[in-house]
Order: C-alpha cells, then structure tokens, then sequence
C-alpha cells in the first residue's frame, strides 16, 4: 500500500512513481475556406433569333455564347487568387473565434482571469504556450517566463487559477510557478522528483494556499507557497483500489492506470473517470479515500462534471450525455437526448443554473436554457474545423470554448 507522507523540509517528499499518461489527443484539421455570397449577375440583352434566316440564328447563337462566358469570367475574376482562411466569428451566433500567435498544432489546456483585473487573464497550452491578454480575451501576445526556461524542457502548462493577484501554474514535466502580483512576474516553486503521477490540476484557496491534483489521485493542499505540502488523501487511487478489489468495482482489479478528466465543484468535491473510462470516483474533503462508483450506462464514460445545481453532468463515448438525479451526490443518471450528430461531446460548462454550454468533436456546440433538460445545437459552428474539448465561464459575461490546432471561441451573448 503506497502511503503519501506529510513533509516539514524545503522540499516535499512525495512517494510513488509517476506514470506517463496522456490527458488529451490531439486531431490534426484543415482550415475551413471562406465562405463568398456571389453577387448578382448582371442582366444582359440576348437578341432572339430570325426565324426565317440561318445565319442570323448562327450569329445569335455565337453571341449568346460569347457573352455567356463573359458573364462568367466577369463573376469569377473578383475572387480568382483571393481565397482566404475562414473567420468562423461570421458564421456564429453567440460566439466569435479569436485567432492566436501560435503554431496550428498547439492545444489549448486551460484559461483564467485575474479577479481584481477581469480584463487580464492567461491561456496555456502544449509546447510551453503562455498566452496574456489584457482586453478581455479579445487579443493575446505569447509571454515568456524566465523561471520555466531554465531547463532544456518543452513544458506542457495544464492548469492555471487565480485567487485576489495569487496564480498558480502546473504542468508537465513537473513545474510549479506562482505569482504575488497578478502575473506580472513568476516565482518557480521546487517539487519532488518522486512526485506520484502528473500534475493536471490547482486551485488556488486562499493566500498564498492553494489545492493541487495529479491524475494518479493524489491530493495535496499549501499555506505557505507551495514549499509544504500535506496530503489530503492517504493513499492513491491505484492503492485503494488494489487494496479493495472485493468492492465490487468492474474493471477495477489490480487497477495501474491515472485519471482521464478530473473536475472539482465550487465547494471543493472531486468527480474523475478513470483513464479507461470503465468506472468513475468522487472525494469529498476529509475523506480519507477516493470512492470508486460503477458506471450505470454501457458505453464507456468521456468526461463528468459538476452541475451549477450541484449535481452531475456525464458524458459517454458516442454522444450520449446524462444527467445526475437531484442536486447532490447520486448514481442514479438519466439521458438527455441531444443532437450531436454521432460526435462525441466533450465538456460541458454551465454559465448559470438554468444556461449551460456542451461542445465536442467537428465542431458540435449546444445550448440549454433549463437546466439541462433539452439542447438546441448552434448549427453554425459546424463549420469549425476542429474538436472543441473544454468550455470555460469565468462569470455569467465572460466564457471560452477550447479546442485542437488553437482554435479559440470567445462568448459574445
């Protein structure tokens, strides 16, 4: 039983391995063209024919022609040479893209605001993407932070949070950065090299407190910088579940695999699925363990969250989505029809209790306005050519859509 300890040092002391699991898959897409509304072709005189005479029907024919392919030249000869890049912000309707400096293959990991300064936020990616913007979210510049340059790694920036001017980021290989002053500068914090599992999550709970995940189940909490950590959880997912293999999970025998997705509630609480999608787990703070749950639906599990209510929202491989009977803690899900068009939905984020957002592959996006209850899907935003993966609401004003090859959708309503 792999036990994680309580450390006073400098540095933590962290057992278990990590293991080297992907989070997320990336899907290479083409670049939609732009979409042109032709303009009118203009009318012309077409002189009719002679019935009674041969060579002025053959005149009029060679005219018809002629000006045929006039018209035809003059229409296309605007836009020879001229084809652009879709902006799909003309095509939606409660959301604009925003386009990035960034490379296409980039993906998009997480996004947050400064609360003292809604106008201030940061973007992370893969191949050590920071990106700052100061407007809102309506542009962004790359930013450099000297203290994860130091070392000869193509970091991978997985989480990011805010609370009063304190942020903190994590990533992969292991790098903890903070900042005191709003992301102005970073302060690299040092992290045990035996750390169990990859850092995929924090939140920041207080000053200079914050709450960090791995996706090996691992929960520590810090008051005083991240230089102590002590942990939430006695032991991994992976030892409570070896450790009770009689619980009657399935799948669960002799289990050696890392989260999938990991997703916290306002007040703390924890969903994750695992990496198979076969069952899923829930803590809640000051249990000692992790609960694992069976799933109830036959298809294996995408991604679950947390509901604006309190309840659950669960996704299933296909398209399926469900949701959780009552506010609390429940095993008991019902589908909600929805028309995804046989892709898969991959998040859902929840802009208040009675509106909410699902996104998912080839560009699926849909709205509810009653909880849950029935989705419309947004049909202009088929045209994105790109797995949107991650919806994020800063507040009922400002929300994100994430997705591969750096697409970025900004919420206009």
């Amino acid at each position: 039983m792999a036990t994680l300890q309580l450390t006073h040092s400098s540095k933590p002391v962290i057992l278990h391995k990590p293991s080297l699991s992907s989070l997320f898959s990336t899907t290479t897409t083409a670049t939609p063209p732009r979409h042109f509304r032709s303009p009118q072709p203009p009318s012309r005189f077409i002189p009719k024919a002679s019935a009674s005479s041969s060579s002025s029907s053959s005149l009029c024919r060679r005219r018809f022609i002629a000006e045929s392919a006039a018209v035809s030249l003059s229409l296309a000869a605007p836009f020879l040479g001229s084809v652009q890049p879709a902006k799909s912000e003309d095509a939606l309707s409660e959301w604009e893209r925003v386009y990035l400096p960034i490379d296409p293959g980039v993906v998009l990991l997480d996004i947050a605001f400064v609360p003292d300064d809604p106008s201030h936020g940061f973007l992370l990616g893969t191949r050590q993407t920071i990106l700052e913007t100061k407007d809102g979210g309506n542009t962004w510049a790359p930013r450099s932070i000297p203290s994860a340059e130091d070392e000869d790694f193509n970091y991978r920036f997985n989480s990011i949070t805010f609370k009063g001017k304190e942020g903190w980021i994590v990533g992969k290989p292991a790098i903890l950065l903070y900042t005191s002053d709003a992301g102005e500068t970073w302060e690299r914090i040092p992290l045990s090299a035996q750390l169990p599992g990859d850092m995929v999550y924090i939140k920041a709970t207080g000053e200079k407190s914050a709450e960090m995940v791995t996706d090996q189940g691992a929960i520590y909490v810090t008051s005083n910088k991240g230089y102590n950590w002590k942990a939430a959880v006695q032991e991994t997912v992976s030892a409570t579940l070896n450790r009770t293999v009689s619980s009657g999970i399935s799948g669960a025998s002799y289990y050696t695999g890392t989260f999938n997705t990991v997703n916290r509630s306002p007040d703390g609480r924890y969903v994750a699925v695992s990496s198979r999608g076969n069952f899923y787990l829930t803590w809640e703070p000051g249990q000692p363990f992790w609960q694992p749950h069976n799933r109830a639906i036959a298809r294996r599990i995408q991604n679950m969250g947390w509901r604006a209510d309190g309840g659950l929202w669960l996704l299933v491989r296909g398209g399926g989505l469900f949701l959780s009977k009552g506010t609390g803690l429940s095993e008991d899900f019902e589908e909600v029809p929805v028309q995804s068009r046989g892709f898969g939905i991959l998040d859902v984020g929840y802009r208040s209790k009675e509106e909410a957002w699902a996104a998912g592959g080839s560009g699926v996006l849909l709205r509810t306005t009653n909880g849950g209850k029935t989705w419309i899907r947004d049909k202009a935003a088929d045209n994105i050519a790109a797995n949107l993966y991650s919806v994020k609401f800063i507040d009922d004003k400002k929300g994100f859509v994430l997705g591969n090859d750096g697409v970025l959708l900004r919420y206009l309503g």
